[in-house]
C-alpha cells in the first residue's frame, strides 16, 4: 500500500514518534470529540496510539498517517489493512484540524482514500464511533458508512461499528 497515493490533493506520509508534538498540537484543539471519547489527548496517548495493533496483525499491516495541506497538517488518520478481514480497511482513528473542519475537506480525504482502496483491491471499509456524538454519526453517514449492528463497550463509552462497502 502507498499512502502517498491516499490523496491527489494533499501531501500524505506515515507518521512517526518525531511528529507526536505535530499530532497533538492537532488533536488536543478537538475537545468536543474526546468529550465523547476521554480521555483527553496526551503526548503518551499519540504514542501509544502510534505502536497499538488488533489481534493477529502486525505493523507492516498499520499506517499512522498525516495529510499535509503545503506544511500544515491538516489530518490524522489510523489505517490497519486487511481487518477484520482480507478484503476489509478499519480507520481505527480519523481527525481533521479543527481550522478545515466543516469545509469538506475530512469528507474529500475518506473519498479519494476509499477510491484508492477500492483499486487496490479490498471491497470494504469499516470503524467505529461513540455512541452519543452526533458529529461523528453525522459525519460518517454522510460519507457512506452504515451501522453494521456491531456494538462494542468500552470502560468510558460504547463503540458502533459501521462500514462502507466500496
Amino acid at each position: 500500500m502507498d499512502v502517498s497515493l491516499f490523496s491527489n490533493r494533499y501531501f500524505v506520509r506515515c507518521m512517526t514518534e518525531k511528529d507526536i508534538a505535530e499530532i497533538y498540537a492537532l488533536c488536543r484543539n478537538n475537545a468536543l470529540y474526546y468529550k465523547h471519547c476521554p480521555p483527553f489527548v496526551t503526548e503518551q496517548s499519540i504514542a501509544d496510539d502510534m505502536k497499538v495493533l488488533p489481534p493477529n496483525k502486525d505493523h507492516s499491516d498499520k499506517y499512522y498517517i498525516g495529510y499535509y495541506d503545503k506544511d500544515k497538517l491538516i489530518a490524522v488518520m489510523d489505517l490497519i489493512n486487511k481487518f477484520p478481514n482480507e478484503k476489509t480497511a478499519f480507520i481505527g482513528f480519523f481527525m481533521t484540524d479543527i481550522s478545515v473542519q466543516n469545509k469538506g475537506v475530512g469528507s474529500e480525504i475518506i473519498h479519494e482514500l476509499c477510491a484508492y482502496l477500492k483499486e487496490y483491491g479490498l471491497s470494504a471499509v469499516r470503524l467505529g464511533w461513540v455512541k452519543g456524538n452526533p458529529q461523528a454519526e453525522h459525519f460518517w453517514h454522510k460519507n457512506g458508512f452504515a451501522e453494521t449492528g456491531v456494538t462494542y463497550d468500552t470502560d468510558n463509552y460504547t463503540v458502533i461499528v459501521a462500514q462502507r462497502e466500496l
